[in-house]
Formats: C-alpha cells, sequence, structure tokens
C-alpha cells in the first residue's frame, strides 16, 4: 500500500507529532509513504489527476529524526505520481494555520481529496465531512446536552450580554483557529481589559464564547475515537490528560500544557456514544475529543494529536492500530470493487 500524507508544509513537520508517528508505523508494516502539501496538485488537461510526492528515496526508517531528515534534507526526491497509484490519502493538515498567509492554501485538501475519492482513492477523514468541520460551527451540530453553553457573535455587545447572563465567566477564542492561540477566559462583563481582549481574538473572524467550566483547571482529556468508537487495547485507552501551564487557561501541547495518565470513564464513554452518530454520518475515520466534566469542548476532525504522549504514558503506540484501520479499509474496497462510497468505507 502506498500511503500519501497530506500536510501543511514539510518543514513544518516535527517528530512529536501524530502524523510522523503514523508514518513510521506505516513504513514498519511494509508500506510506502509520501507527503504532499497544498501546492502539490496537478490536474492535467486528460482529467488526470496527479502530486508531486515528497518521497523517502526507497528508505524505511525507524525513528523520528531519521524520517524527516528525509523528507526535510537537501536530498529530498521529490516525484510526480498520477493519484490512482496512492491507495490511501490521509488528511493531516490544519486549514487554520492558513487562514492568515494562504488562504489559496485552506480548502485544498479537502477539494482536491473529492477528487481523488472519485478516482477511487480512500480519503480520510472523508473530505466532504470535512468541508463541512472548516471552523467551530460544526460542533454546534452535536447534541446541546454534551455541549456548553455557547454564543457566536462579532459583536461585543451580545458577548457583555452571555457574560451577564452566565456570571461564572467565559472563554472567548476565534471560531477558525486552533493550537490555544487567542484563547481568553473572561470573568464577567465588566472585565478591565475586554475591549482589547475583542479586539485581538476578533482579528480573524467570528467569535465563540463558551461558559467556563471550573473543572477545567485541572484540564481537559482528549480521546481518540476511530471508525466512530474510542480506541483502545487491552484495556488501555488511547486517551491523555492535558494539563494546562500554572497560569494558563489553556490545556493545548502547543501552549506548554503536559501530558498525564487520564482515567476513563463509563460516563466519558457514554459522551462519545452520543458523538457517533455524527460523526459517522461525516466519515470521520480519526477523531480526537477534548472532554471537561460532562462536556465536550472541540472535537478535532483535521490533525488530532497526542500520540506520542499516550506511548510515553502507557507504554502503547496506537499509531499501528489506525494503520491495521486503513489496510481493512483496501481490503474492503478491494471486495467490493470500489462500489462502497468513500464516506461510509472511511468508518468501517
Amino acid at each position: 500500500m502506498r500511503m500519501a500524507f497530506f500536510v501543511n508544509s514539510i518543514e513544518g513537520e516535527a517528530s512529536y507529532y501524530t502524523t510522523t508517528w503514523l508514518a513510521l508505523a506505516a513504513l514498519a508494516r511494509g508500506h510506502e509513504v509520501c507527503y504532499v502539501t497544498p501546492g502539490d496538485f496537478v490536474l492535467r488537461q486528460d482529467d488526470s489527476l496527479l502530486i508531486r510526492a515528497t518521497t523517502l528515496r526507497g528508505t524505511k526508517p525507524k525513528k523520528a529524526e531519521t524520517l524527516l531528515a528525509a523528507l526535510q534534507g537537501k536530498h529530498a526526491e521529490i516525484v510526480t505520481l498520477d493519484l490512482r497509484e496512492v491507495q490511501v490519502l490521509f488528511l493531516r493538515n490544519d486549514p487554520s494555520e492558513d487562514a492568515d498567509t494562504r488562504p489559496w492554501a485552506v480548502y485544498v485538501g479537502t477539494n482536491f481529496g473529492r477528487l481523488a475519492a472519485a478516482r477511487g482513492v480512500i480519503v480520510v477523514n472523508d473530505p466532504d465531512g470535512l468541508s463541512l468541520a472548516q471552523n467551530k460551527l460544526y460542533f454546534q451540530e452535536f447534541p446541546e446536552i454534551i455541549r456548553p453553553t455557547s454564543l457566536i457573535s462579532r459583536s461585543i455587545e451580545e458577548i457583555r450580554s452571555f457574560l451577564a447572563d452566565h456570571p461564572g465567566g467565559a472563554i472567548l477564542k476565534p471560531l477558525q483557529g486552533s493550537g490555544g492561540k487567542n484563547v481568553f477566559k473572561i470573568d464577567s462583563k465588566d472585565e478591565t481589559n475586554l475591549n482589547q481582549i475583542f479586539e485581538v481574538a476578533s482579528d480573524g473572524g467570528y467569535l465563540i464564547a463558551q461558559t467556563y467550566i471550573p473543572d477545567a483547571v485541572a484540564g481537559d482529556i482528549r480521546l481518540f475515537l476511530l471508525n466512530g468508537k474510542p480506541l483502545e487495547r487491552n484495556g488501555v485507552y488511547a486517551a491523555f490528560r492535558r494539563v494546562p501551564a500554572k497560569g494558563d487557561v489553556r490545556s493545548n501541547m502547543h501552549a506548554s500544557g503536559t501530558a498525564e495518565a487520564a482515567t476513563i470513564t463509563p460516563e466519558i464513554l457514554e459522551i462519545a456514544e452520543r458523538l457517533r452518530p455524527k460523526l459517522i454520518e461525516d466519515g470521520m475515520f480519526l477523531v480526537g475529543l477534548d472532554i471537561v466534566g460532562d462536556k465536550v469542548l472541540e472535537a478535532n476532525v483535521f490533525t488530532p494529536g497526542g500520540l506520542p504522549e499516550i506511548a510515553a504514558i502507557h507504554g502503547v503506540d496506537f499509531s499501528e492500530d489506525i494503520i491495521i484501520a486503513l489496510e481493512n479499509k483496501l481490503r474492503i474496497q478491494e471486495l467490493y470493487r470500489g462500489k462502497v462510497q468513500n464516506r461510509t468505507l472511511a468508518i468501517l
């Protein structure tokens, strides 16, 4: 099997990224791996779809640092492939990273992912499903019972009114964004710096205000779902607690959060079960849920990360489980001779 990982940039990949670990797991199981970025697609006049793929020159590194050296070094080889020579296209880019500097790149993965799926390539997560999830509005489609009370607006008056209705405070963040950038905790409508916070946070568009959950001081739990179900092996769940740095409300690993073991309770599994129908409907193969108390703060469907942290805590590398799941999809596709639609195949 040849697997292509679609990422924001080759130079931006790191050894601690989940994508890197997935690539290593694919190589360890005997598959070929290449990387593709937003500028690497070519649709020719004969309707053939090609990619300019960065390859590993036939090598199969076993360490993250060796893999990245092969991808990012001056001797990295770029080859042009008909996309039909690729069996799996794994969309692992973060559209919000490109929103400000390369707005043309934001929709490349979903747009060309559709074309790839139409040519028989298994594309995960399903590009049609991902197109619905380009920002946090997607989260509003999940059951209200598992979501914090929220407001989406660009009006500071509306935000003040929301804060007045929720004296426990709120978290204010951009509707389009990730990695903990421009996330603020507002204690009340009388917050001294609310005007300045509003200006900074709303610079990129709409804002979402969510009621503050006191349990968040201990961090959130990142739980991976695979094919709509919690990812688990021998009683160990693909999950960990993301603990915020002292004095910070953000638990994102990019924002100096740290990883600790998490206890997965029946209540947490019930939350995942309530989200499952929508995730299955949208072909969301691999998802990271961020859970605090009995609420889900976010459902990361583009680049859920944390597999290296989980491996360090539990000694279990779930990357292999994910690659095995993709191998099974390829067998189903071959059995049905391409008659199963990608969105269905993505979660089988």
